[in-house]
């Protein structure tokens, strides 16, 4: 198929290169002139394991082209995706503008029969705004359809490939076969296409993220209270993901969730329900507890030093990024830890494998934060180590060097990444969460 995909980020590159490597014709389309030099020339703006290859090999084969004209991108294709940005409001609506504006243009330059699909994550009623904006602009016949992705940031590239589900909202029979067509060579292991009206294939992306959200941030709650009677949470998390009911998954505590779609979703959700007159209590609730488990750590640190003020005491920070795997720091739990014990007067020596420049762009300019080359180096001259993010190279470190070169051996982590019995073996002071501390 001929397909175009307008919008470079994450999702809109992710699609255009995974229908690419299935044999599509794709071109993706960005009004961003020197991020479109850059991809030409097989330079990805953005970290995620094996999408390099993916946009090297077919743009080398032919197959996936970039191009900043929105006329190229829609007069070669049949299936036009639209995977813009839809930042938050002050409202915590989702915002289309770039959505809508892209609708308009698609109009402008349609040349006959086009099936256009709503791509980014987008609130009930979309579909049918996007449809009246292209309309407006057009005599040819168009269908509109949501898809919403299920991407995880770290593991894209498989969930594409391979995914759990496709969720295809249709207005027509002849959509639901050019899209069941379209995604075939993805679910040939039987995986399923689900065909649905389009509004409630809108409604599922944020139904599903929200329900994730609130498994973490419940779980963060039984690891509070686990701390305060003395339970473990580790053991609770196994004698509760056991139960088949329940399941293992997004069951870890921490510090809070961030990136791009539970924090955003979860409050689009909520505004939905306020515009359709429903309280969604839930969802409050899991966006008050997940901005107030960001600053657990901070607490325990200040109550381990005595109080509120830090100066003088220079903490290492391993993970910046919300999750491994990926340099995005949207809404990331280290942020808030950089801002609250700087604001305390601690100094803070970060290091992330692939995120310091996207974290030092996010913070801004505070002369409190260094980054450092290693995660070694950040352990000079700090009174302790803060782990928020959990990347596989921070697991198994080299616990003598560590002790030996923090001034004391204190670890507050914030992803329970270490076993109990090997921190009291190399005897450190260790704060984790929902678990028992351990030293003084």
């Amino acid at each position: 198929m001929n397909i175009a995909v307008v919008g470079t980020g994450y999702v809109g590159l992710v699609a255009g290169a995974c229908f690419a490597e299935s044999g599509n014709d794709v071109i993706c389309v960005d009004v961003d002139e020197k991020k479109v030099e850059r991809l030409r020339r097989g330079e990805i703006p953005i970290y995620e394991p094996g999408l390099d290859d993916l946009v090297i090999r077919n743009s080398k084969n032919g197959r996936l082209k970039f191009t900043t004209s929105l006329k190229e991108g829609v007069e070669a294709s049949e299936i036009i995706f639209i995977a813009v940005g839809t930042p938050q409001d002050e409202d915590g609506s989702a915002d289309l503008t770039h959505v809508l504006a892209v609708a308009q243009g698609i109009g402008k330059c349609m040349n006959g029969p086009k099936i256009i699909v709503d791509k980014s994550t987008v609130p009930v009623g979309t579909a049918d705004r996007v449809r009246k904006a292209i309309a407006a602009h057009t005599k040819h016949e168009f269908e509109v359809v949501s898809n919403p992705e299920f991407l995880k940031e770290g593991a894209a590239i498989d969930d594409f490939m391979k995914p759990d589900r496709v969720v295809i909202g249709v207005p027509s029979e002849h959509a639901a076969k050019m899209m069941k067509e379209l995604y075939a060579p993805f679910v040939r292991t039987g995986h399923p296409i689900l065909v649905m009206d389009v509004v409630s294939a809108e409604m599922t992306k944020y139904a599903a993220n929200s329900m994730l959200a609130t498994r973490v941030s419940f779980m963060n709650e039984i690891s509070n209270l686990c701390e305060k009677c003395g339970a473990d949470v580790d053991h609770v998390r196994v004698g509760m993901g056991t139960d088949s009911r329940i399941g293992m998954g997004f069951l870890f505590p921490g510090i809070g969730y961030g990136g791009s779609c539970f924090p955003k979703d979860v409050q689009a959700l909520i505004k939905t329900g306020r515009d359709f007159g429903v309280d969604l209590r839930i969802c409050k609730s899991v966006e008050d507890v997940n901005k107030s488990q960001k600053s657990i750590m901070s607490k325990k640190i200040m109550a381990h030093y005595g109080g509120t003020n830090l100066k003088g005491r220079t903490f290492a920070l391993w993970g910046l990024a919300f999750k491994p795997k990926t340099d995005d720091v949207r809404e990331a739990p280290a942020l808030v830890v950089c801002e609250e014990l700087t604001s305390a007067g601690a100094r803070i020596q970060a290091f992330d494998p692939e995120a310091m420049g996207t974290f030092a762009e996010k913070l801004g300019s505070n002369p409190l934060v260094s980054y450092s080359n290693t995660n070694y180096d950040a352990l000079i001259g700090a009174d302790a180590l803060i782990i928020a993010t959990e990347w596989n190279e921070f697991r198994r470190p080299n616990f003598d060097k560590l002790r030996s070169t923090l001034k004391s051996p204190v670890i507050f982590d914030g992803r329970n990444i270490y076993s109990m019995e090997e921190m009291r073996t190399h005897g450190f002071v260790y704060y984790s969460i929902g678990r028992p501390r351990l030293g003084m």
